[in-house]
This record gives C-alpha cells, structure tokens and sequence, in this order.
C-alpha cells in the first residue's frame, strides 16, 4: 500500500472514531449521574464512569492530533478491551448480536468494531522506515 493512500485510510478512521469517541465520552460526562449508576450496577466504583468518559474524550480528541494518535489509540484500545469484557461477563446478551422482541440488539459488537479500527490505526499510523 503506498504512503499517500495508507494516510488517507489513516485519516478516514481517525476522524471517524474521533467524533464516536468525543460524542460518547461527553455522552458519559454529561449524564454523569445515570452513567455512574449504571457503572455502580455492574460493580464498578461510581468515579469510574467519570474516568472513562473523559479518557474517551480525551482520547478522541488525541487522535485528530498527529503527534498523539498512537498513544491515543493505545489508550481507547485499552478502554475497549474492557468494554469488550464487561459486554461478555456482566451484560446480559453478551458479545454477540441478537433479535430479540424489543428488535435487533448489536450486543457487544460495536465495541469489538471500535477495537478492531483502532488497532488499525495503531498499525498505520506505526513510523515507517524511509528509503534512502
């Protein structure tokens, strides 16, 4: 793949999971009492939802920043491999989606989506050795 289209590609998903990121951390801050709730149902400590919905933020806003999309990327790669496991150990449901009376349920499926994008771009966005 050459430079030029593997950035390009880079930038799409950049982008693209930056605003999902940014709209669900602020999502999380912004409904931070039934966000915290609900974090205290699965047993998690209330400040959590806190923490994660501004490393969500955050981390969406460092992967429009080129000098901070690998740690950002690294960073939400972590956060989503929890929320892969919470959906597995503590949702009802689980991972996998399902048609229930209420309809389709994606389940788990867009967190294991937001992670597989984001170890893509960890991946393009690895410094590349230059020709001399």
């Amino acid at each position: 793949m050459s430079p030029s289209v593997r950035n390009v590609i880079a930038w799409i998903l950049q982008a693209l999971l930056a605003a999902m990121f940014i709209f669900s951390g602020f999502n999380k801050l912004s409904h931070g009492p039934e966000t915290a709730k609900m974090f205290g149902s699965m047993g998690f400590p209330e400040w959590f939802a806190y923490l994660i919905g501004g490393a969500e933020l955050l981390g969406g806003i460092g992967l429009l920043v080129p000098r901070t999309v690998r740690p950002a990327a690294l960073g939400l790669i972590v956060i989503m491999i929890g929320a892969v496991w919470v959906h597995a150990t503590k949702i009802p449901g689980g991972l996998l989606p399902a048609t229930t009376d209420k309809g389709f349920q994606p389940n788990g499926m867009p967190a294991m989506v937001l992670l597989v994008l984001l170890v893509v771009v960890y991946l393009l966005r690895r410094p590349v050795a230059r020709l001399a």
